[in-house]
């Protein structure tokens, strides 16, 4: 008889329709109300992605079930993975997924989210709800930190830059024109000196992607910043193109490496406001495909998932 392993699928979550933005909002607000000019500005831009909110949470749906079809097929039959979401902040909220579990009377289980590269500030914070909550419901949790590195990560995304680069010489550009920016979210600043390991994962990714796809002039930016009063990791893309701009560079690539789904980051920040910017100076700007619940993203979460339940002490399964 097979024995049942939970798995964890987390990340940021979205809110399910314009209705619920506010409630989102205010949940990433540690509970603070948004101001009325905030939380407009807030909903304009999820109006302004082509077909609202709801494609974005979909995303999340298609890729949990993906990850257990893929973690149930060749297994051997040893185990049977069952996929329960926990969003950070929106329903079913990490908590609820670990709780969930625990009813259906899971007592192993092994935690993930969907970023590739670990930051304290970031993946840990999900791994410590995770991890009290499961104390609480008595389920043994093992988590997977990272897996930036994973070779067919490497290679999806190296086909993916590979792509989009033939697509600029078919254009007419030359390769070796276009600048290629490899990208994340940004994150305060102070996780440099607290020796966060989050920067130089994001930089070992993507050396080995630019390796990979024979790229030589790259270089890497953040977006999508937090607006606090401390500072965050910069330069930020929209200042980055500025920069190329009086460069005379012509043709940019954008590789969000720190993402993996297409939601309001890629689909506003990158193809709505960086390129209104790249417009107005006259660049010609691509980014890549998101890899959202393509089946080698799938090989990769379910390798890593296997990989951590292998490393589990057998007296506990």
């Amino acid at each position: 008889m097979a024995i049942k392993i939970g798995v964890l699928v987390m990340s940021y979550g979205t809110p399910e329709s314009l209705e619920g933005v506010e409630a989102y909002y205010t949940h990433i607000r540690r509970g603070n109300s948004p101001s009325a000019e905030q939380l407009k500005e807030l909903k304009d831009r999820y109006a302004a992605i082509v077909g609202g909110v709801f494609p974005l949470r979909k995303n999340t749906d298609l890729q949990v079930d993906a990850l257990q079809a893929a973690l149930n097929s060749d297994n051997g039959g040893k185990f049977e993975f069952v996929c329960y979401q926990g969003l950070k902040h929106a329903h079913p909220f990490i908590e609820d997924g670990v709780e969930a579990m625990a009813k259906d009377g899971i007592t192993q289980a092994v935690g993930i989210v969907l970023a590739p590269h670990y930051s304290s500030m970031s993946v840990g914070t999900y791994i410590k709800r995770a991890q009290e909550k499961a104390d609480a419901c008595h389920v043994e949790m093992s988590f997977v930190e990272s897996y930036h590195l994973h070779p067919e990560l490497i290679d999806v995304l190296s086909k993916r830059v590979s792509a989009r680069l033939d697509q600029f010489e078919e254009a007419g550009a030359k390769r070796d024109e276009v600048r290629v920016l490899f990208s994340a979210h940004s994150l305060p600043e102070r996780i440099l000196s607290m020796g966060d390991p989050y920067r130089d994962q994001l930089l070992e990714t993507s050396a080995a992607i630019a390796a990979q796809a024979g790229v030589t002039t790259w270089q890497f930016t953040w977006q999508s910043a937090g607006r606090t009063a401390e500072p965050w990791l910069g330069p930020d893309v929209l200042v980055t193109l500025r920069e190329l701009s009086n460069e005379q560079v012509k043709y940019v690539l954008v590789a969000p490496v720190g993402f993996v789904s297409d939601h309001l980051e890629v689909l506003y920040d990158l193809d709505i406001e960086a390129q209104a910017v790249a417009s107005e100076l006259d660049i010609r700007l691509m980014r890549i495909e998101s890899l959202n619940s393509d089946p080698a993203y799938m090989s990769v979460l379910s390798d890593v998932v296997r990989t951590q339940v292998s490393q589990m002490k057998v007296n506990q399964l």
